[in-house]
């Protein structure tokens, strides 16, 4: 089905470009065909069953370095030309911008493994038996998990074409399927909640019993939690909890935030900013995480972009726009998240490398310190500053072993610095969504407690 929407959405890009021939201007075709399923079991029994689709067209033209766009979900041949009117009549009224650029069309494509076809043909069943073994996981785990709030299935596909006036002509289609669960475990009056998520690209890759035993874990280990004092200590951050920074990251090493004066790494291309055996990537053409597509929201080709290499920070990450406004192209990085709007400098798959050590080797030597395994209000960190103070959870370590659990702390400092204190990176990369990160040990960070 989805080739057949393909050829559809290609024909009817061509036709967008040919009435912006028409009319004298640059344009780009932006068509997306997307389909997502939801499945949600409380108790065994389906709660909630979702399908839905939306197909629809984004035109951006560009006449004389003025910028329209307008939209639609109408593909018929007179919506199609109403749309690119109103964009077009949108640019005459806008501001001119040399900056205004559409992408050239001689762009190579990185043939991806994107698609299973097994996502499409399982059966609603199987796929609500999935949902239901993930919660027999979690409560066959332990007698202490009490309630399970949700287990869900959920599955997306995607067809994007992307043409423009340049010469450019970019189509591909994609899927992937996911599975969590939300939770509670009780013990003596205390009551704790864990979760679990996990995306793949491959339908038998999801392993439900798996993910219900994991969403009973993180809720089993945070029964009864102590105090911690507060001081400045040794601190490991577990992968879930690094990847809550790197949105933080990712906002500091957009083109745009940096043109604009928001990011705290302005100015500091070549400088060391982070621990000597750190490096960051934003990689396009890392199937396995959920962030990879050939190419970008305005079709230049997919790559893999090193911001910080061993420590040193080497690029930030640009659309076609903020590229050409540093002199510099585009990295790959114009995301879009809708047919409805523009492209802007977003990540793909934003990651930090793995290391050599293991989770546990992490904690040696640590005599007394803080093992991280939530933190609450990450939207207060400042990606301008770089300053945070947020809530956290996790687990006490003492004379290197994970002691008692603790809830109710605060951890505090700037994210420079924090990048800067690591030193010691885990092997243990994990995915949550299209952001991956391993266990990272920091040597001081400031935790409040009692």
């Amino acid at each position: 089905m989805e080739k057949r929407v393909q050829d559809y959405l290609q024909e009817r890009g061509e036709k967008v470009l040919n009435l912006a021939g028409d009319l004298k201007v640059q344009a780009e075709a932006f068509l997306l065909y997307n389909r997502e399923l939801s499945i949600e079991v409380v108790g065994g029994e389906v709660e909630t069953l979702k399908q839905a689709e939306e197909i629809g067209l984004g035109v951006r033209v560009i006449d004389k370095g003025r910028l329209g766009f307008a939209y639609t979900t109408d593909l018929s041949d007179a919506a199609l030309k109403k749309t690119v009117e109103r964009a077009v009549y949108i640019a005459r009224y806008a501001e001119t911008d040399e900056h205004n650029v559409l992408p050239a069309g001689e762009q190579v494509y990185i043939n991806l493994p994107l698609y299973d076809e097994n996502i499409e043909k399982e059966s609603l069943e199987n796929k609500i038996e999935l949902a239901r073994e993930i919660e027999r996981g979690a409560r066959h785990k332990d007698k202490r998990i009490k309630i399970v709030e949700r287990a869900g299935y959920e599955d997306t596909s995607v067809v994007l074409v992307i043409m423009n006036t340049a010469g450019l002509k970019a189509a591909e289609r994609a899927n992937f399927c996911g599975g969590y669960i939300f939770l509670v475990a009780e013990e003596d009056g205390d009551a704790q909640h864990g979760f679990a998520a996990v995306s793949k690209r491959r339908f038998k890759d999801i392993l439900p019993r798996d993910i219900g035993e994991e969403g009973a874990v993180r809720a089993l280990r945070a029964l009864k939690p102590g105090a911690i004092k507060t001081g400045n200590m040794p601190c490991v951050m577990e992968p879930y909890v690094v990847t809550r920074f790197l949105g933080i990251i990712a906002a500091a090493v957009s083109g745009d935030a940096v043109q604009k004066g928001k990011s705290m790494l302005k100015g500091r291309i070549g400088d060391k900013v982070a621990f000597a055996k750190l490096t960051l990537v934003d990689d396009g053409l890392y199937v396995e995480g959920m962030g990879a597509f050939p190419f970008d929201g305005e079709g230049v080709a997919a790559r893999k972009n090193t911001i910080i290499a061993n420590g040193v920070l080497r690029s930030f990450l640009y659309d076609t726009y903020t590229g050409l406004k540093a002199g510099l192209s585009s990295t790959g990085n114009g995301q879009r998240t809708s047919f409805r709007t523009l492209p802007g400098v977003g990540t793909t798959n934003f990651m930090i490398s793995p290391g050599d050590k293991t989770p546990g080797e992490l904690l040696e030597g640590i005599e007394r310190g803080f093992y991280i395994t939530e933190v609450m209000g990450m939207h207060t960190a400042n990606p301008i500053t770089g300053e945070f103070s947020v809530g956290a959870a996790g687990i006490m370590i003492e004379k290197g072993k994970l002691s008692y659990p603790v809830k109710g702390a605060t951890i505090a400092g700037n994210i420079i610095d924090l990048l800067q204190k690591v030193d010691g990176i885990g092997n243990d990369i994990r995915f949550y969504g299209s952001r991956a990160a391993p266990s990272l040990r920091i040597k001081s960070l400031s935790v409040g407690g009692v």
